[in-house]
């Protein structure tokens, strides 16, 4: 008995011990998952060509006429649908006009190929900076959160099929809509600090009203979520398996109706119950609320540490591992964003981002943005040199200019509040 009771203890153990192998590939996986997306974003913008249809100015947002709406598709999949000015600006013409017009109920919008979108062409803004020109860069953010504020506010309904890779101001151009399909094949993510930035296009607002510390979680480490976690979160309304997305396009491209209980039952339709695997950082809340909820990243950091040496539990190196990635002025940004956006509404928060993200593109405080996408994207080094290099560095002065305009001259983004009420 004594032998077999000893077998049966030794094969508990080994177990416990495969089992924590395996959550600690997962996690070191995620990590690994988010220069990977960086690689494709880089390796897939090298592949265009000058006449390419996709990158055609003309083409690269397509419409798709429906019985009572319209369907918007970004379409610039070599680069997995990264938004540019010109983007932008004819997303703004075509919801302004369906918006007008009493012959569209609804619109909704997806993306070509394996993205929704990836976020904006952060590339392009590294040329702009690199040219000294500024008012390109005030041009772009301008006309993305004036975007991202029509979608919010849009009097119609709206739907986002988020088909793929949905981060930075691609959930910007999504999120604050009124219905978020997720899949099995959507990745979220806000991965700015890594690259020197802060999450913007509205990411202050709606990360802050996640539940608990989540928010400030998912901007400071630039972690990715899947369309369960999406779901379980509230980021996504619906979710479906990705073979089913064509047959929800086809049930909304036959209604009729500008009601969005009508269009709430047509995806329920079609909605599969999902949950969070176990290495999902929505079973962490408790952990997450009790580090991210602290008043700084030092001691957010001090806190994980301590977590790290109490508990056997992967996600805490790994989480370590992405703030330590992560640009210290960025880190400190980004964390006093959100907290801010959680008393802030809808414009408040996008008039703050644009001028966090001007800061950002002037170099005036620190060229991390700059920094960060060269490392990342241009000489693909993966070493970016932060200024300051450490947190200790990073001042409060820093920090509270990176909140102001750039000068007394500077114009704030102007958004049609007295036209269009935005939430709170």
């Amino acid at each position: 008995m004594k032998a077999a009771h000893t077998h049966t203890v030794g094969k508990i153990i080994n177990l416990k011990d495969q089992e924590d192998e395996e959550e600690e590939r997962m996690q070191r996986l995620k990590i690994s998952n988010i220069s990977r997306y960086f690689n494709d974003l880089r390796a897939l913008s090298q592949h265009r060509t000058s006449s390419s249809l996709t990158d055609d100015l003309c083409n690269q947002v397509l419409v798709e006429g429906k019985a009572n709406s319209r369907l918007a598709i970004l379409n610039r999949p070599s680069s997995l649908n990264a938004l540019n000015t010109n983007m932008g600006a004819k997303l703004n013409k075509l919801f302004k006009a369906w918006e007008n017009d009493p012959n569209i109920g609804f619109v909704s919008m997806k993306g070509s190929g394996r993205a929704f979108c990836a976020g904006g062409d952060i590339v392009s803004l590294y040329h702009f900076m690199n040219q000294g020109k500024l008012e390109e860069c005030k041009d772009f953010f301008r006309t993305l959160y004036s975007f991202t504020y029509l979608l919010g506010t849009h009097l119609k309904p709206n739907v986002a099929i988020l088909n793929g890779v949905t981060m930075g101001g691609g959930a910007g151009v999504s999120i604050p809509g009124t219905f978020r399909v997720a899949c099995g094949k959507t990745v979220f993510a806000t991965p700015e600090t890594l690259i020197g930035f802060h999450p913007d296009a509205g990411a202050s607002f709606y990360l802050s009203h996640l539940p608990g510390h989540l928010g400030e979680f998912l901007a400071l480490t630039g972690a990715k979520l899947n369309g369960a976690e999406m779901m379980a979160c509230g980021l996504a309304t619906h979710y479906s398996v990705s073979e089913k997305l064509p047959l929800i396009e086809e049930e909304l491209g036959k209604l009729v109706t500008d009601d969005p209980s009508v269009i709430e039952a047509c995806l329920e339709k079609y909605s599969d119950l999902v949950y969070p695997d176990k290495n999902s950082v929505i079973h962490r809340i408790d952990i997450v609320d009790k580090c991210f909820g602290l008043d700084t990243v030092e001691e957010i950091i001090d806190s994980l540490e301590s977590e790290a040496s109490l508990i056997n539990d992967p996600w805490c190196g790994s989480t370590l591992r992405l703030l330590k990635e992560a640009s210290p002025l960025s880190l400190k940004v980004s964390l006093r964003s959100i907290r801010e956006g959680r008393f802030q509404t809808f414009d408040e928060c996008l008039v703050r981002e644009y001028r966090m993200s001007l800061q950002g593109v002037s170099r005036l405080i620190s060229g991390d943005f700059y920094e960060g996408v060269r490392a990342r994207m241009v000489d693909r080094d993966i070493a970016p040199k932060w200024s300051p290099p450490s947190l200790e560095q990073v001042s409060e002065d820093m920090v509270d200019r990176y909140f102001s305009p750039l000068s007394e001259s500077e114009l704030d983004l102007e958004l049609p509040t007295k036209l269009r009420e935005a939430f709170n």
